[in-house]
């Protein structure tokens, strides 16, 4: 998520520092997965709620208490996405991932559905359905924090942007559900998504245009309260580049460019070296975009990103 304007310390190594700690890749959790039970719902534990003890909201809506759902409308090999999320007493207490089929049956139960997928990937749905699950139910609205699971990449990215959008409804008190028109193509107009609030001064901003059902074009860049892209900041490049190899000049374009090179296809977007947090946000948000195209919604999103601080 991105925070309100931070003004540059005179101290380029303070800078440095907080740059690293929003930048870095999220630590990997230790333990085993062996043990995760094929139930695809989980509550938080006490725990995992003290991780966020010493973290203070400075920017984005509080969550409304209520029990948010979405599902995709439409099947993929006979199945499709389903998540909830409940929240009590403004925090996230309950979470639900699954993928099922018309008769409301998992594909973690799908025996030929698992041998198939595992000759191909080593991995099948009763392995990663838990895992993600997991993931959810640890990280709640921090989609980021979100782990990749090897052999389910696609699973995995979808299920960030997904977060997102629970986490949008429960900062309006929205309990519709949220439908995704999922596997249809998208169509023409052009669709625009920005960040609310600002972090280290700066907020992002996507426009992303469909012609004849296929991307035509991508502008993505990430803006200060004049206008100004963060790619011309030569004090934050000069700082970031110190601490992380990389810097605004470089990854924003570069993930703009590889979208555009893959075609839409997200699994092709690599995240960049040195701006983890940036890469992810960049595709869930652009996954978000292209929902909205397949419905043909062109309302701008707003999205008004939870913003914290140690």
């Amino acid at each position: 998520m991105k925070a309100k304007n931070i003004l540059y310390s005179a101290s380029v190594i303070a800078l440095s520092a907080m740059m690293l700690g929003a930048c870095s890749t999220t630590a990997s959790k230790s333990g085993s997965d062996s043990s995760a039970k094929t139930s695809q719902t989980s509550k938080k534990t006490s725990s995992e709620k003290a991780k966020t003890t010493n973290v203070k909201k400075i920017a984005g809506a509080d969550l409304k208490d209520g029990t948010y759902k979405l599902e995709e409308d439409n099947y993929y090999n006979g199945y499709k996405v389903v998540m909830s999320m409940t929240v009590k007493d403004g925090k996230i207490t309950k979470t639900s991932y699954d993928n099922v089929n018309k008769d409301g049956k998992s594909k973690a139960d799908d025996a030929a559905y698992e041998k198939q997928m595992k000759k191909f990937v080593k991995i099948g749905p009763k392995e990663y359905i838990p895992k993600l699950a997991k993931e959810f139910a640890d990280n709640g609205s921090n989609s980021s924090g979100v782990q990749v699971v090897s052999g389910a990449t696609s699973s995995t990215l979808t299920m960030r942007n997904y977060i997102n959008q629970l986490v949008q409804a429960a900062q309006k008190g929205d309990t519709d559900t949220i439908h995704i028109n999922n596997n249809k193509p998208m169509k023409d107009g052009t669709y625009k998504l920005e960040q609310k609030n600002y972090y280290n001064g700066y907020r992002q901003v996507f426009t992303l245009v469909v012609k004849k059902g296929k991307v035509a074009d991508l502008k993505y860049d990430q803006i200060n309260k004049d206008g100004m892209s963060k790619t011309k900041d030569a004090k934050y490049e000069k700082a970031m580049k110190k601490v992380n190899g990389v810097g605004p000049k470089e990854y924003i374009p570069k993930l703009a460019k590889e979208f555009m090179d893959a075609k839409g296809n997200m699994e092709k977007v690599q995240v960049v070296s040195g701006a983890t947090h940036s890469s992810n946000d960049f595709i869930s948000y652009v996954e978000q975009l292209m929902n909205a195209a397949q419905k043909g919604d062109t309302k701008t999103i707003i999205v008004d990103n939870i913003v914290t601080k140690e």
